[in-house]
């Protein structure tokens, strides 16, 4: 707590010569008190220092007590004097004409009174206004003097002339009467005795001319609703009643308003019904809500949404928008997509039988360090180009127009077709939360038998028995040897209307894992499984390991329909669903009812950061009509109404805590003897293992929090606006499933700490486990095939005789072709990407400031520091070779839960939100 205060605080009266003179009025004491009422305490600004050294709670003029008393008394006045505001404003690096144009006039005007303005609002009511006691408007100085400064943060001045019984400082209001919106990182008032008030911004202030209002901001200190200085109440309620807006109206990109509507903008039916999409949200179609952006409705669907195409932006709040680093590296990484595409464009453009792999060396000629050139010399010449751009590709082949090697053949480049590799996975690849404990032998769907056809298995004892070690089915179960990953209940329902789509074909997957004795795991059976429309002979399918070479590459084909299938579901449900949908209505709806100074809303502040806006930008690019993830994955066009069935049918809130998670799928059993209370059936589970850690520490954290400000559960109960943020949460952004027993409810500490650690870990965490890996480990499409175009063969289908005399090329052409798994790639590899801007898990912007409590400034600290051991620990991991499933021989480590990374494509790192 020392340190703490000795970096934040007070001693700031030491440094500042604005205190100073509050010193010499505490020294002369009370005998010359009428000197000094006759002159201000005002020193030169060029004098003075910031220290940061520690908050103190609560700040006051620069007056001694003897002054203040003598203030009471009717014949004297209340000493005014001077205090300064520095305002910390962040550059843009980039600007296009039109903005340095408007740049320079706001320099001009600048000087002519077209200014920025602040005025400084006091904790206190004024009792002869009844309104907040205000300073007088201060102008900040030298904007014209530092238009050219090309530094990525410039400092502005601005001076306050305050009464000393003006109070504590809690709010400070900004008028742009520039043109063009300027980002106010923070304002730091200094003079106080108490030293300086911080008031964290992090926020766009937009010209007086587009939103006439003034801009307010509020100091760091904390306050639950009840607890409100009376100067700030009424501030305090009209601040959300501006961010909840009147739900009526188009957005306006600099608006900063939040409201919910349904997913009625995917589709877009005035390009004809192919580009039609049913309406997401609602009892036809549950589904979470989204950032409401008041577009009209379609020329021909009153009730789907007109679209917003690319380059144009899709609306969220202004400050959900990228800041500048984000978006460079967006489309630097747009621009490496085209080059990456460009030669298999030019490829399957100009030469003929153009859609597949016909070598898996094709494949590795994407890739930088492969020794082949990505095109042919033969092949080059065949295209219609001059012999100058033809040399140049050449050249350039092995750089831009590559891609980087995927970490998957980093350690060993055949690793992805070895059996151990594809069970490895399952607990320490890219999707580690599908695999469950096998509970009953043959597994049993839950699907309608009327609709769906019989719900029993195609697995039997002949089909595993042999691969138990010795075991009988009953002894494996008992004993907790058999897993699965069951993709069934969740592709049936579709794969009539899949298969019917041009170029895509699937089954519903079952595959059956044994635990063998060194804590590894085994495929030993997979289920495949078709529509009842299917003939009898093929509805279901049971595929074995491989005894002779047919069987063996039947078995790479089973194993690539399930890797399929899981890709899919990860995609869909897993990131998508679990971690981007269902997180918006929380943030949304904190927003919305949690006032910027609610303690609450300062814990989740770092954690909402981005999510609207990638949200936003996969509703116009992702998951929209035709759009990468339908273009991409095998499901097509029913891409999100099966992300909607799971949100249906599987989520629930209340288990997507890691510990419930992983006792809901049968992974670890409740163990109040163990480490956060439960015991993992697979002790060498990377995924948990790790993410229990963090788990821990995030729990730990938010609980030492919580308790802080929620002594009990009255605090918690009669907080009205944190009632009122769950309350919207659960209602409005999940109102299809609002009505659902399972939601936890909000009356105690526990409750909160519980809804909260849920909320951080999926929105840092978890997204981070499910997201940065799709390149290191689908970047290569063998390893995990996005979609399949062939279902495996028959000794009765006239396909099975092209199988049997090139399975190598027949395998190619049932995996993505060419541009698919490029374009594929070229998306996974942004979406595994780091921006430099990156702020991770234990990090904080201004960690010193973000909060004026002391105390919760030290426990932040200590939480950044448990983070800091905890990934010394997983790298301590990563070279025991006792843990089979993440060190070895080719096995790669499991780094996806280690907290830090660089930028760029890592494998690791954990951002405090879904940024990505």
């Amino acid at each position: 707590m020392a340190v703490v205060k000795e970096i934040m605080g007070c001693s700031m009266v030491e440094g500042s010569s604005f205190v100073s003179s509050s010193k010499v009025l505490l020294n002369h004491g009370f005998q010359q008190r009428n000197q000094l009422l006759g002159r201000p305490l005002w020193v030169p600004l060029e004098t003075r220092g910031l220290h940061l050294r520690r908050v103190v709670r609560q700040p006051v003029a620069a007056v001694s007590e003897d002054l203040m008393k003598a203030s009471a008394v009717p014949a004297e006045k209340a000493v005014k004097f001077k205090v300064r505001a520095v305002l910390t404003v962040k550059k843009k690096n980039k600007e296009d004409l039109k903005e340095t144009l408007v740049k320079h006039l706001d320099s001009l005007t600048d000087k002519i009174g077209r200014n920025v303005v602040l005025e400084l609002i006091s904790t206190e009511i004024d009792p002869k206004t009844r309104a907040p006691r205000k300073s007088t408007p201060a102008v900040v100085k030298d904007w014209s003097k530092k238009t050219n400064i090309k530094a990525e943060r410039v400092n502005y001045t601005a001076e306050f002339t305050v009464d000393s019984n003006f109070g504590d400082p809690g709010a400070i209001t900004v008028t742009n009467k520039h043109q063009k919106e300027f980002f106010l990182e923070s304002i730091t008032i200094e003079g106080f005795a108490c030293g300086p008030v911080h008031f964290p911004c992090n926020s766009w202030v937009q010209s007086k001319k587009d939103h006439p209002g003034k801009r307010l901001f509020f100091s760091n200190k904390p306050y639950l609703p009840g607890e409100t200085p009376a100067g700030l109440r009424a501030l305090r309620e009209q601040e959300l009643r501006d961010l909840r807006g009147d739900g009526k109206g188009v957005r306006k990109l600099s608006d900063r308003i939040y409201d919910y509507d349904v997913y009625n903008d995917l589709g877009n039916p005035d390009n004809g019904i192919n580009s039609a999409r049913p309406m997401l949200g609602g009892e036809k179609i549950p589904f979470p809500r989204r950032c409401r952006t008041g577009r009209p409705p379609s020329e021909t669907n009153m009730h789907a949404e007109s679209r917003v195409e690319k380059p144009f932006p899709m609306y969220v709040p202004r400050d959900e928008q990228f800041e500048e680093v984000k978006q460079d590296t967006f489309s630097d990484m747009r621009t490496k997509a085209v080059l990456h595409n460009l030669i298999p464009g030019l490829k399957a453009s100009m030469l003929a039988d153009k859609q597949d792999f016909k070598l898996f060396t094709d494949i590795d000629c994407l890739y930088k360090d492969d020794s082949k050139v990505g095109l042919h010399d033969e092949q080059l010449k065949k295209l219609p180009l001059p012999p100058k751009v033809i040399d140049t590709i050449q050249e350039s082949s092995q750089g831009i127009f590559r891609y980087n090697t995927p970490k998957i053949l980093t350690k060993d480049k055949f690793a992805w077709l070895r059996d151990d590799e594809f069970a490895r996975q399952a607990i320490a690849g890219i999707n580690p939360v599908n695999i469950e404990k096998l509970k009953v032998f043959p597994p049993v769907s839950n699907l309608d038998p009327e609709i769906h056809g019989p719900q029993e298995s195609a697995l039997k004892e002949e089909h595993i028995v042999g691969h138990l070690n010795g075991m009988t089915i009953e002894q494996a179960l008992e004993e907790n040897k058999l897993f699965i990953v069951d993709f069934h209940d969740i592709y049936l329902p579709f794969l009539d209307r899949i298969n019917s789509l041009d170029g895509r074909k699937a089954y519903a997957t079952r595959t059956i894992f044994f635990l063998t004795p060194v804590g590894t795991l085994k495929p030993i059976a997979i289920e495949l499984s078709l529509p009842p429309s299917a003939p009898i002979t093929r509805a279901k399918r049971v595929i074995t390991p491989p005894v002779d070479a047919t069987s063996d590459w039947t078995w790479k084909l089973a194993k690539a329909h399930v890797c399929s299938n899981d890709a899919g579901v990860h995609q869909l449900v897993n990131h998508w669903l679990r971690t981007h949908a269902c997180m918006e209505p929380f943030i949304l709806a904190a927003h919305r009812q949690l006032s910027a100074m609610h303690p609450i809303f300062k814990l989740l502040d770092p954690h909402m950061r981005y999510t609207l806006e990638i949200n936003g930008m996969a509703r116009q690019t992702l998951i929209n009509a035709d759009g990468v993830i339908e273009s991409c994955f095998t499901p097509g066009r029913y891409c999100m109404e099966i992300s909607a069935s799971a949100y249906k049918n599987f989520w629930r809130f209340d288990l997507e805590g890691l510990p419930a998670d992983l006792i809901r799928r049968g992974m670890a059993v409740p163990d109040p003897t163990q480490p956060h209370g439960l015991k993992l059936l697979i002790e060498d589970y990377p995924y948990a293992n790790d993410g229990l850690l963090i788990w821990g520490a995030i729990e730990n954290w938010v609980k030492t929090y919580v308790a802080h400000y929620y002594p009990s559960p009255s605090v918690v109960i009669s907080d009205r606006e944190l009632q009122a943020w769950y309350s919207e949460a659960v209602n409005v952004g999940h109102a299809d499933l609002r009505h659902a027993a399972w939601w936890p409810s909000l009356s105690t500490p526990d409750d909160l700490a519980s809804i909260l650690t849920t909320l951080i870990w999926l929105a840092s965490a978890q997204h981070a486990a499910l997201n940065f890996g799709q390149y290191p480990y689908g970047g290569y499409v063998p390893n995990r095939p996005p979609l399949m175009r062939r279902l495996i063969p028959e000794p009765t289908d006239p396909e099975y005789t092209n199988f049997l005399n090139d399975p190598q090329r027949y395998y190619l052409s049932a995996l993505p072709g060419v541009l698919q798994s490029t374009s594929f790639m070229a998306v996974v590899d942004t979406l595994s990407t780091h921006s430099p801007d990156e702020e991770y898990i234990g990090e904080r912007n201004h960690p010193s400031t973000w909060s004026g409590d002391a105390e919760i400034i030290e426990a932040s600290y200590e939480f950044s520091a448990e983070i800091r051991r905890i990934e010394k620990e997983i790298e301590k991991r990563n070279v025991d070779f006792s843990r089979r499933n993440r060190c070895g021989a080719g096995v790669l480590p499991y780094e996806l839960l280690a907290p830090s990374s660089e930028p760029g494509v890592t494998c690791r790192g954990i951002p405090n939100s879904v940024s990505i």
